[in-house]
């Protein structure tokens, strides 16, 4: 089964993205064909540093094989590198309905966020998306709850299209992790982890021992001092609760066992202990990769070649059945 998914190069890979994401990601590239790319398409959408953008992409490469992705295994390229996206994005625009677009709630929320600078890509953001899992005609996606609806999106795009030209594409079904698909902020446990907030409210793959110790510390916890997951009341030490039992592999009822009578300064105690020696090894490796640029690049060139392959397929095959070759 072929699965495609991809992160953009902007901001820290915290441990929301990682639970939520690549640790799925990991587990699926054993078993599947999968591909994985840079999304910095996407990244274009939103106000970035120009002269920082290639140094972010390298160090999200380097991100993915700390945190356990194989490049033997999987094929891992830049997407701007792959033309292909971009040329079925705008065919994919022509089929897709205005009306979708407006109902995507991540659109509206943006919107909210960044008042300056809505453009027109931030609206058609959820198309490329879609011209992203459609080009390597993927099955699945694996994905946060939050990007649920684009998929959802690319599943009805994909529907149109065959129904309008012939059957070319599969329509793609998401895949969230039951647990720790959506980790909350650490600063307000209402919100998801975002790496557009405040470094306080993420706990980064690659933060120190020392960060990541004052960031569990001060994160937000509730009224009363039991250790007890209810999402409702407690959504603060309920976020953590769940940090924890995803990291030690057990259930959060097993966790709120270990903690009872005990006070949220233990248990927080122990969930630092818990993130940084889980976190240690991406840190070495992280640090290692960092003096090997010739490899990271090798990697992404295997991957692009990969990549292409696939991608001239789909576009040559899509070309013919719309009457454009």
């Amino acid at each position: 089964m072929r699965i495609v998914s991809g992160i953009q190069p902007t901001g820290q890979i915290h441990i929301g993205n990682y639970l939520g994401a690549i640790k799925q990601w990991i587990l699926l590239q054993e078993k599947n064909e999968c591909v994985f790319f840079i999304a910095d398409l996407h990244s274009l959408t939103t106000n970035y540093d120009i002269k920082a953008l290639q140094n972010k992409i390298t160090e999200k490469v380097i991100a993915y094989i700390a945190a356990g992705l194989d490049p033997e295994k999987s094929i891992i390229f830049v997407q701007s590198q792959i033309k292909e996206h971009t040329e079925l994005c705008w065919i994919l625009n022509t089929v897709c309905p205005v009306g979708e677009l407006e109902r995507m709630t991540q659109f509206k929320e943006k919107s909210k966020k960044f008042k300056n600078n809505i453009n027109a890509g931030l609206f058609s953001y959820p198309v490329l998306m879609a011209a992203d899992i459609l080009l390597y005609k993927a099955y699945a996606v694996p994905v946060g709850k939050d990007q649920e609806q684009h998929v959802e999106l690319a599943r009805s795009i994909a529907k149109k299209f065959n129904q309008k030209f012939g059957e070319t594409f599969p329509e793609p079904k998401s895949m969230t992790a039951k647990e720790g698909a959506k980790i909350m902020s650490l600063v307000d446990p209402k919100k998801k982890m975002s790496k557009s907030d405040d470094p306080k409210s993420y706990i980064s793959l690659f933060d120190t021992p020392e960060d990541i110790q004052k960031k569990i510390m001060s994160a937000q916890t509730d009224s009363g001092k039991d250790v007890i997951y209810n999402i409702t009341k407690k959504p603060g030490i309920s976020n953590l609760l769940t940090i924890y039992s995803l990291l030690t592999n057990t259930t959060t009822q097993d966790v709120e066992k270990q903690f009872k009578k005990k006070p949220y300064s233990e248990f927080k105690k122990s969930l630092a202990k818990v993130t940084i020696d889980y976190l240690e090894p991406f840190r070495r490796k992280q640090k290692e990769l960092l003096l090997r640029d010739v490899y990271v690049k090798e990697i992404l060139n295997k991957g692009k070649t990969r990549a292409l392959t696939i991608a001239q397929s789909t576009m040559t095959e899509v070309k013919e059945k719309m009457g454009l070759a």
